[in-house]
């Protein structure tokens, strides 16, 4: 007599079984690898909430975009740090702006052997850290930004950006910034939109690792999503793909499995999903205490992010994970 269990249990039975047999592949070609470039050092700087991450030179940048390319990761995603910062935010669209610079060292270093991605945002290099420009009063003026995140978008795509992701959830922004690239004459630069970004609890290592400090203690629960809150999520990536998003994203990543499912089920474009900086640092900090297998952790989570319906993952893991799964073959 045999049972549908013992079905399941022999094709667990070896480890080339299983396989053989599982219905969800990780692979390298899932990665995209978040990268940070600072203005005005020499040496790349550890970020310490951020085991194993840095801010990058420019040489040292294209250090790891070849190695990087090298190990068969597709992506990355750039994210600048100025040595000044003003109220507007200007260094996001000065063509000698650290991620213009950046972004043309790319081009020149890797070509199109990897797809080379510009987070677009103002927060990197506004002196209150908020994602806009700021009104008297404190609030964002979400008119105002619009302007700002096209000619953003503009700088970075001239600079040679092959995906803008604006991550700043305003209103209006996935148009606005398709207008402006499409006014350029950059119809085949892609967006990428932060559809569904949560004001999560989960952002302080990356808020380091750019050295952006919100003023008066503030936060950006009037613009980002509350963690609660489901079909407001659905509604934001229904509204960026009607705007022309070529691509959705979802953040963070882990806590909201259940969104990513919903919004793959929903949307006919591809759907990537942030595994962010406190998602990393987590896993990192367990292990150092020896509570778990790191690199296992790290493999289980994005795996199951990748389950839930991601096509495309960012993580600061991206370079260990494509070594080890290359290690694997």
């Amino acid at each position: 007599m045999s049972f549908p269990e013992r079905r399941l249990r022999r094709l667990r039975r070896t480890p080339a079984l299983r396989r053989l047999v599982a219905e969800t592949r990780l692979g390298v070609d899932d990665l995209v690898a978040p990268l940070f470039v600072r203005e005005g050092i020499d040496q790349p700087q550890p970020i310490s909430s951020l085991p194993g991450v840095v801010q990058h030179t420019r040489e040292s940048l294209r250090k790891e975009l070849a190695a990087l390319a090298g190990l068969g990761v597709p992506g990355v995603i750039l994210f600048g740090v100025p040595a000044v910062k003003d109220p507007e935010g200007s260094g996001a669209w000065d063509p000698e702006g650290i991620v213009q610079l950046a972004l043309a060292d790319a081009r020149e270093e890797v070509g199109d052997d990897l797809v080379v991605m510009a987070d677009l945002c103002l927060d990197e290099y506004t002196d209150h850290g908020h994602c806009g420009v700021v009104r008297p009063d404190g609030t964002v003026d979400n008119d105002a930004t619009l302007l700002l995140y096209a000619r953003a978008a503009v700088a970075q795509a001239r600079a040679g950006a092959a995906v803008v992701a604006p991550s700043g959830m305003m209103d209006g922004q996935v148009s606005a910034i398709r207008t402006a690239l499409d006014d350029d004459g950059h119809t085949e630069v892609a967006v990428l939109a932060y559809a569904a970004k949560f004001a999560s609890a989960l952002y302080g290592p990356f808020r380091d690792a750019v050295d952006v400090t919100i003023a008066g203690g503030g936060d950006r629960k009037a613009y980002q999503q509350h963690h609660g809150n489901r079909r407001e999520a659905l509604a934001e990536v229904r509204a960026d793909v009607a705007e022309g998003a070529d691509v959705v994203m979802v953040k963070p990543a882990l806590a909201y499995l259940d969104v990513i499912a919903e919004v793959a089920a929903e949307v006919d474009v591809p759907v990537a999903a942030y595994h962010v900086s406190g998602e990393y640092a987590m896993i990192h900090a367990a292990a150092e205490r020896g509570w778990i297998d790191g690199p296992a952790v790290a493999i289980e989570h994005l795996t199951a992010i990748k389950r839930a319906g991601a096509d495309v993952i960012l993580t600061y893991f991206a370079r260990d994970v494509a070594e080890q799964l290359g290690a694997g073959r």
